[in-house]
């Protein structure tokens, strides 16, 4: 079956950098787009950056441009998220995604999820 395993997130301090990782299995991973979401106590789930099965194009969230960067290894199925400058704000619970449909534009379009990584940034 399909799994997406994160690891790498935990406790920073508000300015460093947290680098997420998410290894993918039981999938043609080559012919997936895969996407980064996160989920705050009491909000609902959004989308944080994309990035189409070829790595060609990627996508970001407005608040996290400039800051944080998604790339991925289609050799060792794995996707990343290097985030840098981090806030407060940006403290939730960050899941990997797989999608089949052409684009990646919100939870909908996601076929398979990771169990979740926690990210706590403080002040």
């Amino acid at each position: 079956q399909v799994q997406l395993v994160e690891s790498g997130g935990g406790l920073v301090q508000a300015g460093g950098s947290l680098r997420l990782s998410c290894a993918a299995s039981g999938l043609t991973f080559s012919r997936v787009n895969m996407g980064w979401f996160r989920q705050a106590p009491g909000k609902e789930r959004e989308v944080v950056a994309t990035i189409t099965w070829t790595g060609i194009t990627t996508t970001y969230q407005d608040s996290v441009k400039g800051r944080f960067t998604i790339s991925r290894d289609n050799a060792k199925a794995t996707v990343l998220l290097q985030m840098n400058s981090l806030k407060p704000e940006d403290t939730a619970v960050y899941y990997c995604a797989a999608g089949i449909r052409p684009t990646i534009r919100g939870a909908y379009d996601v076929d398979y999820w990771g169990k979740g990584t926690l990210v706590t940034v403080s002040s």
